[in-house]
């Protein structure tokens, strides 16, 4: 996909930007040390995740995480979208949809099992969205958390 670009340690100023308009779009209460803390190590190269701008790697216009874990129900490794934004001026125009494909695509030869995300359970929109994207609900299961 050639508006898909995975981020490295130069894409920082950029990519931080898109994250901190994000956060304050949904309300999450972070700090930009806060965001370069989380950020930084997907940029290095950690093995425990990866960040790919949407767009023109020049001037993105939103980004993509994913994080990476194994799961013994799905046979090996899986990887949460821990985050999507596409800025609101170019929303609808199908590049979510493309990023996620693109995401999947790339993740499946690379030995990924499951892709997994979690969705505002009021946000039908959201949920439509996802579910064009071939993301269903799992009967009986609800993503839970504990903020350590």
């Amino acid at each position: 996909m050639k508006s898909l670009h995975l981020a490295g340690e130069d894409d920082a100023a950029k990519l931080l930007a898109l994250v901190a308009a994000f956060h304050t779009e949904m309300g999450f209460d972070t700090s930009d040390e806060h965001r370069t803390a989380a950020i930084s190590p997907l940029l290095s190269g950690s093995p425990h995740g990866a960040v790919w701008l949407i767009g023109p790697r020049r001037a993105p216009v939103g980004y993509i995480v994913l994080t990476f874990g194994w799961s013994v129900e799905f046979g090996g490794l899986d990887a949460i979208v821990d985050e999507l934004y596409i800025r609101p001026a170019v929303r609808g125009r199908g590049m979510g949809l493309e990023a996620l494909d693109g995401i999947a695509k790339a993740m499946k030869p690379a030995g990924v099992r499951a892709l997994h995300l979690e969705a505002n359970r009021e946000d039908e929109r959201a949920q439509r969205f996802y579910g064009r994207a071939r993301f269903a609900p799992r009967d009986k299961y609800l993503f839970m958390s504990r903020v350590l």
